[in-house]
């Protein structure tokens, strides 16, 4: 596992470099899910593909912007999924963005994720390791990544994150939205899933949400670069992370660029969900 750390970390330095200095247009190409590649969405791939295909260890990769999944060597034991540079679009107004990593055994599912890894590229780089146990920021000094803290999420927050179109929110959604807001939860919301997700968990707690809706039903973030990580990581941190119903990491998953609805927050924000959900749960 140390060498994969250590290939995330080089690559992450090539990317900010990247961030810095590449092109922030528009490609002429769709990722798997039709959306237009930027061109530094297709340069970061390409970073961490190269560090990866270096590795001993690892049996194979698979990232948000390709269509399947590619060999690295059949007798490794890890099985890498991630997102590049997710939050892109924000790089030309000059947002915080990020690059998450799930590293798995045996196949590609929730069950059998063993570690995630995340990035925030923002005024400084920060990496976030979770192992399976505790969680441990880094942050990115004179070319080193330096321990930082330990990061532990308090039983309640006080921050909300609420994802997707408003238009389309079913009504229970937004009846435990406006909720939180009338219980005084401030609303800290970029559009941005890591530095969002980051601030919940430096913040001490609090609640962000990508649920169902009635154009996505299945959500809009990715179970296995997006939402099987951080997962991982707020349940690691003393959370929770569930698709309003169950804990995440029992999500099934049937195509590697399968969605889901999904909700990461400190237990009371987690409890709250379950408790206005469960009337609504398929039976």
């Amino acid at each position: 596992m140390e060498n994969i750390i250590k290939a995330i970390q080089e690559a992450t330095i090539e990317i900010r470099h990247l961030i810095e200095t590449g092109d922030t247009g528009k490609s002429e190409n769709q990722n798997s899910t039709g959306d237009t590649q930027l061109k530094l969405d297709i340069a970061s791939d390409i970073i961490i593909e190269n560090h990866f295909k270096k590795l001993s260890n690892v049996k194979a990769i698979v990232s948000e912007e390709q269509e399947h999944i590619v060999p690295v060597n059949e007798n490794g034991e890890f099985l890498i999924a991630y997102d590049p540079l997710d939050g892109s679009s924000l790089v030309d107004v000059n947002l915080s963005v990020g690059s998450i990593y799930g590293i798995y055994k045996n196949e590609f599912s929730g069950k059998n994720i063993v570690a995630s890894v995340y990035v925030v590229f923002g005024p400084r780089v920060e990496l976030v390791y979770c192992d399976g146990k505790t969680v441990k920021m880094y942050r990115l000094q004179d070319g080193v990544f330096n321990y930082i803290q330990d990061i532990k999420l308090k039983e309640k927050g006080n921050l909300k994150a609420p994802g997707s179109t408003q238009q389309c929110w079913h009504d229970h959604h937004k009846v435990m939205v406006d909720g939180f807001f009338e219980d005084g939860y401030r609303l800290r919301y970029s559009g941005g899933m890591v530095p969002d997700l980051h601030q919940i968990l430096l913040k001490g707690g609090g609640l962000f949400s990508y649920p169902s809706t009635s154009d996505l039903p299945k959500g809009k973030l990715r179970q296995l670069f997006e939402v099987f990580p951080f997962a991982l990581t707020y349940k690691c941190a003393g959370g929770g992370a569930i698709d309003g119903h169950q804990d995440l990491l029992l999500v099934e998953t049937t195509h590697i660029h399968d969605t889901t609805p999904c909700f990461f927050g400190s237990n009371n924000e987690i409890n709250k969900v379950l408790e206005v959900y469960e009337p609504h749960a398929t039976k």
